[in-house]
C-alpha cells in the first residue's frame, strides 16, 4: 500500500517509502505457526497479543534505514545500527526491543504493567544454561519429589505406582432437592483432533463414574460397568442451564452456593504414564480420592507464599467473579495450590537473584497451565488448554488438573517449559536467527529454514538515558512507569516503533492480575513496581470508551513526538473491526502532532487463532501506520489523493494473489488506514472520521459501490 508521494529529498526512511509487503507476510504466516519457536525470546511469559518478530524486524530496518534503501534486499543481512535509538512506549513482551538490538541499535522500552516489565527484563538477561541446569536440578533433587508423590496412581496391572499426567474433573452444581448434577455437555471426555481418522474415544458413566472407551460418536450406549444405559452426546448442561435427572432445568448461576464459594468439583478420571512409556486412561479410586485429601490437610497447615489478593471487577474478570471465583487463590484446587506453594518456596531459597528470578519467571509462566481454568484439548494435539485462550476468564465446567512438576511425555508443566520456553529463550540470545521460506526452481514454497542474520543480543542493561548516551555499541533501557511522561531529552530518539492497546478487548492490566498475585508478594521489597495493590494503573491506555482512548493513547504519542528527532518515524501497528477504534487512533495522532504519510497492510496473526476463529470476518491483517511530525514536513509536501475503493482491491488482489486469504475484516483495516492517510492532515472531528469510516465498512459488508468523497468503485 504506497500512497506518499514526497519527492525524494523530503523522504527520509525506507519505511516511509515502501514496504515488502508480499514477503513480510509470507515469511510472517510462517511464524504466527509456531511463534513460541520461532522467536521464543518474546514468549519466555504470557504476554497478550504478541506481534510477530519478523513484521518488526522489518519495520525497525525501514525506520532507520535512508530512503533509497531495499528493505527485503536487508533483510536476512547482519545490520549495525550503532548509534541508532529505537523507543517502544508499549513494549509489552519486548517485540520492538528484540528487533532494534538485533540489527545493532540501542533500545528503549517502558511499559506501565509490572509484569511486562518483569517479563522484558528475564528476557534480555543472560544467564549460563549451566547455572540454570544446576538451579533447576537442586529443584528437581528437592521440592520435585514433594511435588510428584501427589501426581501417581496404581497400575490396576501390576499394582505398582505410575505417574499421573493429568487428571479430569467434573463442576458440579447441586439442585434444590440435593442432586448433584455435573456441568457436562456430553460424556465423551476424550477424543482425538481428528476424530474421523481416528473414532476412539473415553467416555464417563453419568451413573457409577466409571470411564470406558468408545467412538467419539456415541450417542446411545450401555456403561460396561453398570450397564446403565445413556446418550453420551447429551450432558445435562447446555449454554447457561443445566437439566437434572428428572428433567428440570436450572440457570446454572441460580444454583451457586449462597456462602460465596465458587461451584465443587468432582475427580473421575486420570491420564497416566505406564512404565514402559504407554498411556493409558483410569478411573479413580478411593486411593486417589485419599491422596488429594491428604494433599488439602497438608495445606491447611503448611507456611506457604500464596496469592492473597482478590480479582477486581473488570471486562475481562467479572465471569470468573460471577461464579464466585473472587480471590486469586480460588482459582486453584488445593493440591495445585500445596504443590505451586513448595516449588515456589524452594524457588526463594536460590541465593544468585539473576538466577533466582528466571526460574521465577519460569514458575509464573507454569500457573497459566496449571489452574482449574485450563481444559483438556485431547489427543493428537498440545493437550493443555490454557486459561488465557479465552481474552477472559472464563470458568472451565470440566477442568483438567496438570502435573505441575511433570513427567516425561507432558506439556504445560514446570520441567517441559524449563526447556520449551526458558533454555530456548537463553539459546536464541546467542544464536538469534530468521525464518526463511525455500523454493524448488519452479519458484514453489517447499518449506523453511533457520538462517543467522544478526550478531548475539548482548545488550548492556541500564537504567538512565545518561549510561544508555555513553554505552557504544548494543545497550538496554527497561522502563515502568507511564510513557506519557518519559526520562528521555527532547529529539533524541531516531524511531519509534510500536504496538498501541486495544481499546475494547483485551485489559491487559485485569489479565496479569493474575500472575501479579503470586509474583508481587515474592518480589515487592526487591522492585517498588511490584509493591502496588494491583498491576494496574490509573494511566494505563486501555478504556472501553473509544474517545478516552484516544485522549490517554494521545498523551503517549505526544510525548513519543517530544522525544523524536525531526527526520525520524513513528510507525506502529493496528487493527480493529469497529470504525470508532480508528476513529481514537486518528484524534491520538492528529492530537500528537502527527501526519499519516505511508501505511503497509501485512500479516499478523493466524487466522485460527481463538478467539480470532470465531469472528464472523476474521482479521489477520496488522497496518502499519507510518507517522512523521507535522513541524517537520514542508509547504510543498503533499500526500497523493489515491481512491480508497480502488487501493482496498488493489491491495486485497495483491495478497490473495500471494497466497494469504483476505476476508471483508482485512478489506476494512485496509481501508481504514488509506482514510487516515487520506485525512490526516485535515484534522477532522472524532464524528466526522467515525461517520465516513461507518459509510465504507457497511459498503464493504453489503457489496454496494464504496463512496469516499466523490470517488466511487464496486467491490
Amino acid at each position: 500500500m504506497k500512497i506518499t508521494k514526497f519527492r525524494t529529498g523530503d523522504r527520509k526512511t525506507a519505511l516511509e517509502c515502501g514496504f515488502p509487503v508480499v514477503e513480510i507476510s509470507q515469511v510472517a504466516e510462517q511464524e504466527s505457526w509456531r511463534k513460541e519457536i520461532n522467536r521464543p525470546i518474546y514468549h519466555i511469559h504470557k504476554w497478550w497479543a504478541t506481534r510477530l518478530g519478523s513484521v518488526f524486524r522489518a519495520i525497525t530496518l525501514g525506520a532507520l534505514s535512508k530512503p533509497d534503501v531495499d528493505v527485503w534486499s536487508e533483510f536476512y543481512k547482519v545490520q549495525d545500527f550503532k548509534g541508532k535509538v529505537v523507543l517502544d512506549p508499549f513494549m509489552g513482551s519486548g517485540t520492538t526491543l528484540g528487533e532494534a538490538l538485533k540489527l545493532g541499535a540501542k533500545a528503549v522500552g517502558s511499559d506501565i504493567n509490572p509484569i511486562s516489565t518483569f517479563l522484558v527484563r528475564q528476557a534480555f538477561t543472560h544467564v549460563s544454561e549451566n547455572k540454570l541446569r544446576e538451579a533447576f536440578e537442586k529443584l528437581e533433587n528437592s521440592v520435585a519429589v514433594e511435588i510428584k508423590r501427589y501426581y501417581v496412581t496404581k497400575d490396576p496391572e501390576t499394582g505398582h505406582s505410575i505417574p499421573v499426567m493429568y487428571f479430569f474433573w467434573a463442576t458440579i452444581v447441586v439442585t434444590p432437592d440435593g442432586e448433584e448434577v455435573p456441568l457436562m455437555s456430553r460424556y465423551v471426555f476424550s477424543q482425538d483432533a481428528y476424530p474421523k481418522k481416528k473414532p476412539r474415544a473415553q467416555i464417563v458413566c453419568p451413573a457409577c463414574w466409571s470411564i470406558f472407551e468408545g467412538r467419539y460418536d456415541s450417542a446411545e450406549i450401555s456403561c460396561p460397568h453398570c450397564e446403565f444405559i445413556f446418550n453420551a452426546q447429551q450432558g445435562p448442561a447446555s449454554g447457561q442451564k443445566v437439566t437434572d435427572s428428572f428433567g428440570r432445568e436450572y440457570k446454572i448461576k441460580s444454583l451457586l452456593p449462597a456462602d460465596g464459594r465458587p461451584l465443587k468439583q468432582r475427580l473421575y478420571a486420570c491420564l497416566a504414564l505406564k512404565n514402559d512409556g504407554k498411556k493409558v486412561y483410569l478411573s479413580v479410586t478411593d486411593e486417589d480420592r485419599q491422596l488429594f485429601a491428604s494433599a488439602s490437610e497438608r495445606l491447611s497447615r503448611e507456611e506457604l507464599p500464596l496469592p492473597t489478593s482478590v480479582v477486581r471487577p473488570g471486562h475481562n474478570t467479572d465471569q470468573a467473579r460471577g461464579y464466585n471465583h473472587t480471590t486469586w487463590k480460588s482459582f486453584f484446587n488445593d493440591r495445585q495450590l500445596l504443590c505451586l506453594g513448595l516449588l515456589l518456596k524452594e524457588i526463594l531459597l536460590i541465593e544468585d537473584f539473576e538466577v533466582q528470578e528466571q526460574i521465577l519467571c519460569l514458575f509464573s509462566s507454569t500457573l497459566e497451565f496449571n489452574n482449574l481454568f485450563c481444559s483438556f484439548k485431547g489427543e493428537g494435539t498440545g493437550a493443555v488448554r490454557h486459561m488465557f485462550s479465552n481474552h477472559i476468564l472464563k470458568p472451565e465446567r470440566t477442568p483438567l488438573e496438570n502435573s505441575i512438576w511433570g513427567t516425561k511425555k507432558g506439556s504445560g508443566t514446570f520441567s517441559s517449559l524449563f526447556e520449551s520456553r526458558l533454555l530456548r529463550a537463553k539459546r536464541y540470545l546467542d544464536d538469534p536467527f530468521e525464518v526463511l521460506l525455500t523454493h524448488d526452481t519452479d519458484g514453489n514454497r517447499t518449506g523453511s529454514v533457520k538462517t543467522t542474520a544478526s550478531l548475539p543480543i548482548r545488550p548492556k542493561r541500564v537504567d538512565t538515558w545518561e549510561e544508555l548516551a555513553s554505552v557504544e555499541k548494543s545497550a538496554l533501557m527497561v522502563i515502568n512507569g507511564n510513557s506519557a511522561k518519559l526520562p528521555i531529552p527532547d529529539s533524541s530518539v531516531d524511531a519509534v516503533v510500536t504496538d498501541p492497546p486495544y481499546f475494547d478487548f483485551v485489559h491487559y492490566s485485569e489479565l496479569s492480575d493474575f500472575f501479579f498475585a503470586w509474583l508481587s508478594p515474592a518480589l515487592r521489597e526487591r522492585y517498588e513496581w511490584l509493591s502496588r495493590q494491583d498491576s494496574s494503573d490509573p494511566g494505563e491506555v486501555q478504556q472501553k470508551d473509544p474517545r478516552a482512548f484516544g485522549r490517554q493513547l494521545s498523551l503517549v504519542f505526544t510525548e513519543c513526538t517530544r522525544v523524536l528527532k525531526g527526520d525520524g518515524v513513528l510507525a506502529f501497528s493496528f487493527h480493529h473491526s469497529r470504525p470508532e477504534g480508528w476513529a481514537a487512533i486518528y484524534e491520538a495522532i492528529t492530537q500528537a502532532g502527527l501526519v499519516v504519510i505511508n501505511a503497509h497492510a501485512v500479516h499478523a496473526e493466524l487466522r485460527g487463532a481463538s478467539p480470532k476463529s470465531a469472528a464472523k470476518d476474521p482479521i489477520s491483517l496488522d497496518a502499519i501506520l507510518v507517522c512523521r511530525k507535522r513541524d517537520s514536513l514542508s509547504a510543498d509536501d503533499q500526500i497523493a489523493k489515491k481512491d480508497v475503493a480502488f487501493g482496498i482491491m488493489s491491495e486485497a488482489e495483491r495478497l490473495q494473489s500471494a497466497g494469504l486469504k483476505i476476508s471483508l475484516g482485512d478489506k476494512f483495516v485496509i481501508g481504514a488506514a488509506l482514510v487516515l492517510i487520506e485525512k490526516s492532515k485535515d484534522r477532522l472531528s472524532f464524528d466526522e472520521i467515525a461517520k465516513e469510516l461507518h459509510v465504507m465498512q457497511e459498503n464493504l459488508r453489503s457489496g454496494s459501490p464504496l463512496i469516499i468523497g466523490q470517488i466511487e468503485l464496486a467491490l
